[in-house]
Protein backbone atom coordinates (compact mmCIF):
# COMPACT_ATOMS: atom_id res chain seq x y z
CA UNK A 1 0.00 0.00 0.00
CA UNK A 2 1.20 3.17 -0.49
CA UNK A 3 1.53 4.15 3.53
CA UNK A 4 3.57 1.28 3.49
CA UNK A 5 5.46 2.51 0.59
CA UNK A 6 6.37 5.71 2.10
CA UNK A 7 6.79 4.38 5.38
CA UNK A 8 9.24 1.90 4.24
CA UNK A 9 11.32 4.65 2.11
CA UNK A 10 11.94 7.04 5.28
CA UNK A 11 12.90 3.98 7.00
CA UNK A 12 15.64 3.25 4.39
CA UNK A 13 17.03 6.40 4.66
CA UNK A 14 17.00 6.23 8.59
CA UNK A 15 18.65 3.37 8.56
CA UNK A 16 21.23 3.89 5.35
CA UNK A 17 21.31 7.43 5.86
CA UNK A 18 25.20 7.67 4.74
CA UNK A 19 24.49 5.73 1.83
CA UNK A 20 21.24 7.18 0.99
CA UNK A 21 22.22 10.85 1.31
CA UNK A 22 25.76 10.52 0.62
CA UNK A 23 24.79 9.26 -2.72
CA UNK A 24 21.78 11.80 -3.40
CA UNK A 25 24.67 14.72 -2.57
CA UNK A 26 26.66 13.35 -4.93
CA UNK A 27 23.95 13.55 -7.58
CA UNK A 28 22.86 16.92 -6.88
CA UNK A 29 26.50 18.47 -6.38
CA UNK A 30 27.46 18.75 -9.76
CA UNK A 31 24.46 21.40 -10.47
CA UNK A 32 24.91 22.65 -6.94
CA UNK A 33 28.55 23.74 -7.50
CA UNK A 34 27.94 25.25 -10.87
CA UNK A 35 25.32 27.52 -9.07
CA UNK A 36 27.31 28.65 -6.39
CA UNK A 37 29.99 29.68 -8.94
CA UNK A 38 28.19 31.11 -11.64
CA UNK A 39 26.15 33.52 -8.63
CA UNK A 40 29.46 34.17 -7.19
CA UNK A 41 31.34 35.17 -11.22
CA UNK A 42 27.90 36.84 -11.92
CA UNK A 43 27.68 38.78 -9.02
CA UNK A 44 31.53 39.54 -8.92
CA UNK A 45 31.88 41.17 -12.24
CA UNK A 46 28.42 41.99 -13.01
CA UNK A 47 30.13 45.56 -14.22
CA UNK A 48 32.97 44.43 -15.98
CA UNK A 49 30.40 42.23 -17.96
CA UNK A 50 27.69 45.07 -19.10
CA UNK A 51 30.57 47.47 -19.94
CA UNK A 52 32.11 44.76 -22.33
CA UNK A 53 28.59 44.09 -23.37
CA UNK A 54 27.88 47.54 -24.34
CA UNK A 55 31.05 47.33 -26.69
CA UNK A 56 30.64 43.96 -28.12
CA UNK A 57 29.87 43.00 -31.70
CA UNK A 58 26.82 41.03 -32.36
CA UNK A 59 28.90 38.08 -33.53
CA UNK A 60 30.75 38.41 -29.95
CA UNK A 61 27.40 38.23 -28.40
CA UNK A 62 26.47 34.99 -30.27
CA UNK A 63 29.36 33.00 -29.54
CA UNK A 64 29.28 34.13 -26.05
CA UNK A 65 25.12 32.82 -25.80
CA UNK A 66 26.41 29.72 -27.34
CA UNK A 67 29.22 28.49 -25.47
CA UNK A 68 27.15 29.26 -22.52
CA UNK A 69 24.22 27.22 -24.12
CA UNK A 70 27.26 23.96 -24.87
CA UNK A 71 28.40 24.87 -20.91
CA UNK A 72 24.68 23.99 -19.66
CA UNK A 73 24.16 21.19 -21.65
CA UNK A 74 27.50 19.24 -21.01
CA UNK A 75 26.72 19.79 -17.12
CA UNK A 76 22.80 18.82 -18.09
CA UNK A 77 24.58 15.67 -19.60
CA UNK A 78 26.50 15.15 -16.98
CA UNK A 79 24.48 15.77 -14.06
CA UNK A 80 22.12 12.98 -15.76
CA UNK A 81 24.54 10.28 -15.75
CA UNK A 82 26.08 10.53 -12.35
CA UNK A 83 22.30 10.84 -11.19
CA UNK A 84 21.28 7.93 -13.18
CA UNK A 85 24.38 5.58 -12.06
CA UNK A 86 24.02 6.81 -8.59
CA UNK A 87 20.05 6.06 -8.54
CA UNK A 88 20.92 2.67 -9.51
CA UNK A 89 23.56 2.42 -6.96
CA UNK A 90 20.84 3.51 -4.31
CA UNK A 91 18.20 0.37 -5.21
CA UNK A 92 21.21 -1.56 -3.27
CA UNK A 93 20.33 -0.38 0.26
CA UNK A 94 16.82 0.22 -0.17
CA UNK A 95 16.80 -4.01 -1.37
CA UNK A 96 18.91 -5.37 1.80
CA UNK A 97 16.52 -2.72 3.95
CA UNK A 98 13.75 -5.23 3.40
CA UNK A 99 15.82 -7.83 5.16
CA UNK A 100 16.45 -5.43 8.01
CA UNK A 101 20.61 -5.36 6.74
CA UNK A 102 22.17 -2.10 6.99
CA UNK A 103 23.99 -1.16 3.71
CA UNK A 104 27.22 1.33 4.29
CA UNK A 105 28.56 3.66 1.28
CA UNK A 106 31.35 1.49 0.32
CA UNK A 107 28.82 -1.46 0.50
CA UNK A 108 26.56 0.09 -1.48
CA UNK A 109 29.09 1.21 -4.34
CA UNK A 110 30.96 -2.43 -3.77
CA UNK A 111 27.80 -3.89 -4.74
CA UNK A 112 26.74 -2.15 -7.69
CA UNK A 113 30.33 -1.49 -9.34
CA UNK A 114 29.54 -4.26 -11.90
CA UNK A 115 26.51 -2.65 -13.36
CA UNK A 116 27.77 0.73 -13.91
CA UNK A 117 28.33 0.02 -17.70
CA UNK A 118 24.76 -0.98 -17.98
CA UNK A 119 23.65 1.44 -16.25
CA UNK A 120 25.47 4.19 -18.17
CA UNK A 121 24.45 2.72 -21.62
CA UNK A 122 20.57 2.99 -19.85
CA UNK A 123 21.02 6.67 -18.91
CA UNK A 124 22.21 7.17 -22.75
CA UNK A 125 19.05 5.51 -23.75
CA UNK A 126 17.09 7.66 -21.80
CA UNK A 127 19.01 10.64 -22.79
CA UNK A 128 18.27 9.89 -26.56
CA UNK A 129 14.78 9.09 -25.98
CA UNK A 130 14.08 12.71 -24.07
CA UNK A 131 15.80 14.42 -26.64
CA UNK A 132 13.84 12.62 -29.74
CA UNK A 133 10.41 13.50 -27.05
CA UNK A 134 11.53 17.25 -27.46
CA UNK A 135 12.86 17.47 -30.85
CA UNK A 136 9.80 15.74 -32.65
CA UNK A 137 7.46 18.00 -31.04
CA UNK A 138 9.07 21.68 -31.88
CA UNK A 139 9.71 19.93 -35.72
CA UNK A 140 6.11 19.23 -35.42
CA UNK A 141 4.85 22.56 -34.21
CA UNK A 142 6.80 24.53 -36.70
CA UNK A 143 5.68 22.61 -39.43
CA UNK A 144 2.23 23.07 -38.35
CA UNK A 145 2.80 27.45 -37.99
CA UNK A 146 4.61 27.36 -41.30
CA UNK A 147 1.92 25.40 -43.06
CA UNK A 148 -0.97 26.77 -41.59
CA UNK A 149 0.00 29.79 -39.70
CA UNK A 150 -3.23 30.86 -37.51
CA UNK A 151 -4.85 27.61 -37.49
CA UNK A 152 -2.00 25.77 -36.81
CA UNK A 153 -1.37 27.86 -33.71
CA UNK A 154 -4.38 26.05 -32.74
CA UNK A 155 -3.89 22.62 -32.90
CA UNK A 156 -0.65 23.44 -31.10
CA UNK A 157 -2.75 22.95 -27.30
CA UNK A 158 -4.25 19.53 -28.26
CA UNK A 159 -0.90 18.04 -29.96
CA UNK A 160 0.95 19.90 -27.13
CA UNK A 161 -1.43 17.99 -24.60
CA UNK A 162 -0.87 14.54 -26.39
CA UNK A 163 2.85 14.53 -26.22
CA UNK A 164 2.87 15.23 -22.64
CA UNK A 165 0.42 12.56 -22.16
CA UNK A 166 2.38 10.01 -23.92
CA UNK A 167 5.67 11.13 -22.67
CA UNK A 168 3.98 10.40 -18.79
CA UNK A 169 2.69 6.62 -20.24
CA UNK A 170 5.83 6.06 -21.10
CA UNK A 171 8.19 7.74 -18.23
CA UNK A 172 6.06 5.44 -16.02
CA UNK A 173 6.35 2.52 -17.92
CA UNK A 174 10.25 2.61 -17.96
CA UNK A 175 10.47 3.97 -14.38
CA UNK A 176 11.91 1.46 -12.67
CA UNK A 177 14.78 -0.13 -14.95
CA UNK A 178 17.55 1.39 -13.24
CA UNK A 179 16.28 -1.49 -10.53
CA UNK A 180 15.92 -4.10 -13.00
CA UNK A 181 19.57 -3.04 -13.99
CA UNK A 182 20.63 -3.30 -10.75
CA UNK A 183 19.02 -6.47 -9.00
CA UNK A 184 18.23 -8.46 -11.91
CA UNK A 185 21.31 -7.79 -13.53
CA UNK A 186 20.14 -6.74 -16.76
CA UNK A 187 21.23 -5.20 -20.12
CA UNK A 188 20.12 -1.64 -21.15
CA UNK A 189 17.55 -2.59 -23.53
CA UNK A 190 16.62 -5.95 -21.52
CA UNK A 191 15.80 -3.74 -18.29
CA UNK A 192 13.65 -1.29 -20.52
CA UNK A 193 11.14 -4.50 -21.49
CA UNK A 194 11.18 -5.72 -17.95
CA UNK A 195 9.97 -2.55 -16.67
CA UNK A 196 7.66 -2.37 -19.13
CA UNK A 197 6.42 -5.54 -18.56
CA UNK A 198 6.38 -5.23 -14.59
CA UNK A 199 4.52 -2.22 -14.95
CA UNK A 200 1.56 -3.94 -16.76
CA UNK A 201 -1.80 -3.29 -15.43
CA UNK A 202 -0.15 -1.35 -12.30
CA UNK A 203 0.36 2.23 -13.87
CA UNK A 204 -2.68 4.13 -12.38
CA UNK A 205 -1.27 3.15 -9.04
CA UNK A 206 2.15 4.01 -10.20
CA UNK A 207 1.68 7.07 -11.39
CA UNK A 208 -0.84 7.66 -8.23
CA UNK A 209 2.26 6.77 -6.11
CA UNK A 210 4.87 9.08 -8.05
CA UNK A 211 2.66 12.25 -8.46
CA UNK A 212 1.93 12.19 -4.40
CA UNK A 213 5.94 11.82 -4.08
CA UNK A 214 6.90 14.49 -6.11
CA UNK A 215 4.29 16.84 -4.99
CA UNK A 216 4.97 16.57 -0.89
CA UNK A 217 9.39 16.69 -2.07
CA UNK A 218 8.07 20.13 -4.69
CA UNK A 219 6.55 21.35 -1.15
CA UNK A 220 9.20 20.52 0.76
CA UNK A 221 11.51 22.26 -1.17
CA UNK A 222 10.01 25.23 -1.68
CA UNK A 223 9.36 25.72 2.22
CA UNK A 224 12.85 24.97 2.94
CA UNK A 225 13.96 28.04 0.06
CA UNK A 226 11.68 30.84 1.25
CA UNK A 227 13.29 31.73 4.30
CA UNK A 228 16.67 32.12 1.64
CA UNK A 229 14.76 34.42 -0.57
CA UNK A 230 13.55 36.48 2.38
CA UNK A 231 17.10 36.25 3.63
CA UNK A 232 18.78 39.43 1.61
CA UNK A 233 16.90 42.30 2.04
CA UNK A 234 16.58 41.39 6.02
CA UNK A 235 20.51 40.89 5.90
CA UNK A 236 20.93 44.12 3.66
CA UNK A 237 18.80 46.36 6.40
CA UNK A 238 20.33 44.87 9.31
CA UNK A 239 24.13 44.42 8.36
CA UNK A 240 24.80 47.27 6.64
CA UNK A 241 21.76 49.88 5.89
CA UNK A 242 24.35 52.34 4.01
CA UNK A 243 26.54 50.01 2.44
CA UNK A 244 27.74 50.54 -0.89
CA UNK A 245 28.29 48.64 -4.42
CA UNK A 246 30.95 46.56 -2.37
CA UNK A 247 28.76 45.13 0.16
CA UNK A 248 25.82 44.85 -1.92
CA UNK A 249 28.05 42.37 -4.16
CA UNK A 250 29.30 40.55 -1.27
CA UNK A 251 25.74 39.70 0.27
CA UNK A 252 25.14 38.66 -3.55
CA UNK A 253 27.55 35.88 -3.30
CA UNK A 254 27.29 34.98 0.21
CA UNK A 255 23.45 34.47 -0.70
CA UNK A 256 24.12 32.61 -3.75
CA UNK A 257 26.49 30.23 -2.14
CA UNK A 258 23.96 29.80 0.92
CA UNK A 259 21.10 29.08 -1.71
CA UNK A 260 23.04 26.21 -3.33
CA UNK A 261 23.99 24.86 -0.32
CA UNK A 262 20.47 24.45 0.95
CA UNK A 263 19.16 23.38 -2.79
CA UNK A 264 21.30 20.82 -2.72
CA UNK A 265 20.39 19.60 0.71
CA UNK A 266 16.99 19.93 -0.08
CA UNK A 267 17.01 18.18 -3.55
CA UNK A 268 19.58 15.74 -1.72
CA UNK A 269 16.55 14.41 0.63
CA UNK A 270 13.97 14.72 -2.24
CA UNK A 271 16.14 12.81 -4.44
CA UNK A 272 16.72 9.90 -1.77
CA UNK A 273 12.74 9.42 -0.99
CA UNK A 274 12.31 9.47 -4.77
CA UNK A 275 14.74 6.83 -5.25
CA UNK A 276 13.46 4.46 -2.12
CA UNK A 277 10.11 5.01 -3.57
CA UNK A 278 11.17 4.00 -7.00
CA UNK A 279 13.46 0.94 -5.65
CA UNK A 280 10.17 -0.25 -3.28
CA UNK A 281 7.37 -0.04 -5.92
CA UNK A 282 9.85 -1.95 -8.30
CA UNK A 283 10.53 -4.78 -5.18
CA UNK A 284 6.36 -4.39 -4.81
CA UNK A 285 6.10 -5.21 -8.28
CA UNK A 286 8.09 -7.98 -8.40
CA UNK A 287 6.40 -9.70 -5.34
CA UNK A 288 3.05 -9.80 -6.86
CA UNK A 289 4.03 -10.97 -10.30
CA UNK A 290 7.48 -13.34 -9.44
CA UNK A 291 6.74 -14.42 -5.92
CA UNK A 292 9.61 -12.46 -4.67
CA UNK A 293 8.12 -11.77 -0.91
CA UNK A 294 8.35 -15.83 -0.51
CA UNK A 295 12.06 -15.97 -1.91
CA UNK A 296 12.88 -13.18 0.73
CA UNK A 297 11.06 -14.77 3.41
CA UNK A 298 13.41 -18.11 2.55
CA UNK A 299 16.46 -16.20 2.39
CA UNK A 300 15.95 -14.29 5.89
CA UNK A 301 15.06 -17.56 7.78
CA UNK A 302 18.17 -19.08 6.21
CA UNK A 303 20.07 -16.16 6.64
CA UNK A 304 22.10 -17.07 3.15
CA UNK A 305 23.98 -14.30 1.21
CA UNK A 306 24.19 -11.59 4.25
CA UNK A 307 26.13 -9.45 2.20
CA UNK A 308 24.33 -9.16 -1.39
CA UNK A 309 21.82 -8.19 -2.94
CA UNK A 310 18.19 -9.68 -1.61
CA UNK A 311 16.31 -10.71 -5.01
CA UNK A 312 18.99 -11.16 -6.98
CA UNK A 313 19.23 -14.95 -9.10
CA UNK A 314 15.66 -14.88 -7.91
CA UNK A 315 13.82 -16.82 -11.03
CA UNK A 316 11.02 -14.49 -12.89
CA UNK A 317 7.95 -15.85 -12.57
CA UNK A 318 8.76 -18.22 -10.41
CA UNK A 319 7.72 -18.13 -6.77
CA UNK A 320 10.34 -19.37 -3.87
CA UNK A 321 7.58 -21.50 -2.66
CA UNK A 322 8.10 -24.14 -5.50
CA UNK A 323 11.14 -24.39 -4.15
CA UNK A 324 11.28 -28.23 -3.10
CA UNK A 325 12.17 -28.63 1.56
CA UNK A 326 11.13 -24.92 2.18
CA UNK A 327 7.56 -24.08 3.44
CA UNK A 328 6.80 -20.35 4.17
CA UNK A 329 5.57 -20.82 7.71
CA UNK A 330 2.59 -19.04 9.46
CA UNK A 331 3.63 -15.31 8.73
CA UNK A 332 6.71 -13.08 8.20
CA UNK A 333 10.07 -13.01 10.15
CA UNK A 334 10.28 -10.80 13.00
CA UNK A 335 12.30 -7.71 11.78
CA UNK A 336 11.39 -8.09 8.30
CA UNK A 337 10.15 -4.40 6.81
CA UNK A 338 7.46 -2.80 7.03
CA UNK A 339 6.96 -4.41 10.50
CA UNK A 340 9.94 -4.08 11.70
CA UNK A 341 11.38 -0.52 13.20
Amino acid sequence: MFGEIMDGSFQVIRRNAKAMLGASLLAQSLAAILTAVLTAATATSAGSIEGWANSASNADLATLGLGFVAAMLLVAVLSLFIASVLQGAMVVPVARSILNRPTSFKQMWSLARPRVGALVRLAALLMAAGLLAVLVPAALAVALIASMEGIGILLLIPLFLGFVALYVWIYVKLMVAPAAVVIEELGALDSLRRSWELTRANWWRILGITLVVGILVGVASQIVMIPVGLLPPLVASFLSPHGGSEQEVALAVAVGVITAILGALAGALGYALQTSVMALVYMDLRMRKDGLDISLLRQMESGADPNGIPGRGHARGTPGWSQPGWSPGPGPVAGAWPDGR
